[in-house]
């Protein structure tokens, strides 16, 4: 299963998301790129002038309320943004569905990409 996003700090957590949505709750690549997406931001930032939001979650409006107060009692910083923008990564990724020999994929909204296969 081939996959990847373009890059920035969120790269690997979008990625991850998306693995896991295919791997652990059965989604088609498509319905994994396209999941709510929760994205950190408690460590300096890679990119100048090197942001510090200790405790940030940055999470998508489409995830539940009754989540993002859960992690707000915890301690997290919560900031709901604005659905299909790129600060949640943009992964796209391919399944090879070897049994029935079939390629499913998925193309992330959130940025300008393509699924294509042969």
């Amino acid at each position: 299963m081939p996959f990847g996003a373009p890059g920035g700090d969120g790269q690997c957590q979008a990625m991850v998301q998306v693995f896991l949505n295919i791997v652990e709750f059965g989604m088609d690549p498509q319905q994994a790129v396209e999941a709510p997406r929760v994205t950190g931001w408690n460590f300096p930032n890679s990119f100048w002038p090197h942001t510090y939001l200790p405790a940030r979650l940055m999470v998508e409006g489409r995830i539940d309320p009754a989540v993002i107060r859960e992690l707000e009692s915890r301690g997290h910083d919560v900031e709901v943004k604005d659905d299909w923008m790129p600060w949640a990564g943009g992964p796209c990724a391919i399944r090879v569905d070897q049994e029935r020999g079939v390629l499913m994929a998925g193309a992330d909204p959130r940025n300008e990409s393509y699924a294509v296969g042969r």
